[in-house]
């Protein structure tokens, strides 16, 4: 069956996996502005294991998400004892880009504070997103372009993950995924200032992209130009390609965290990388 059609028909048993989760942990809600989308979830581990934080940037097509609708997420991370802060953002529906990255650095600026006045370490933390939160998450770790502007100390980050991320805008670009883009931008944006292949930087960050050669939305391609752009910087930067059956971009990007690492190759990689910082 066709990859982009696999995915379509994945999202009902996605659903299903994520109702079976158990929310025992109530994350605390920060806003860092105004609109009600300018909001971050933070979950605190009822028997913290590490000091690191995971700070994960949603996906949804730029157009869609919340923080809820990964509350799963947060209660698979903070339930294997990490502290975890879901960013929120204005979507495009609402706002055009840049504003979705301006929310992001506010946000993450925002969460960096609040967790130094409740005493918590900030000089281990692990950036990551699936998808459109991939995209936003890369350019936060990776553009110092947008660090300056945006004023990110980035010096407490010692990782990044990405999912499925659109790393790159060309003519590679599935249907889909051009369509979100058109609803992201403003008519006429340079779309260099917010690609993530472009804005690359050399820094300290060591990386790791999670990509499938069956994910029906994103070339595979985007990662492998990613990854050749930071080896050529001088950066690490390991791609890892998805070999569980649950393939799709919706299954290996989000639906992970609906699955247990003993069952799940990719899940059971991101976790090792994590435990390994």
């Amino acid at each position: 069956m066709n990859d982009f059609l696999r995915e379509s028909f994945s999202y009902s048993g996605i659903f299903k996996e994520i109702r079976k989760i158990p929310r025992t942990i109530s994350p605390e809600k920060q806003a860092y502005g105004t609109d009600r989308n300018q909001y971050y979830l933070c979950y605190e581990p009822d028997r913290p294991i590490s000091d690191k934080v995971i700070i994960w940037i949603h996906g949804g097509g730029w157009n869609a998400g919340t923080p809820e609708d990964f509350d799963y997420v947060g209660q698979r991370i903070a339930g294997a004892g990490y502290r975890f802060i879901s960013m929120g953002y204005r979507l495009s529906t609402q706002k055009k880009y840049p504003a979705q990255i301006e929310d992001v650095c506010a946000g993450y600026n925002h969460a960096i504070r609040f967790l130094k006045e409740k005493g918590i370490n900030t000089s281990r933390i692990i950036v990551c997103g699936p998808s459109a939160g991939a995209h936003l998450s890369s350019i936060l770790a990776f553009s110092k372009t947008d660090q300056e502007k945006y004023r990110v100390d980035i010096s407490g980050v010692i990782g990044y993950v990405g999912w499925g991320g659109p790393y790159c805008f060309h003519d590679k670009s599935s249907l889909a995924l051009r369509i979100l883009e058109n609803k992201l931008f403003p008519k006429g944006y340079d779309r260099k200032q917010a690609e993530p292949v472009s804005l690359l930087t050399h820094n300290h960050i060591p990386m790791l992209l999670i990509q499938s050669r069956h994910d029906g939305i994103v070339d595979f391609s985007f990662a492998e130009e990613f990854r050749g752009k930071a080896h050529e910087l001088g950066m690490q930067c390991e791609l890892y390609e998805v070999t569980d059956d649950l393939n799709t971009h919706s299954w290996y990007t989000a639906g992970i965290f609906a699955k247990d690492r003993r069952e799940n190759k990719s899940l059971d990689k991101f976790w090792s990388w994590v435990e390994e910082r």
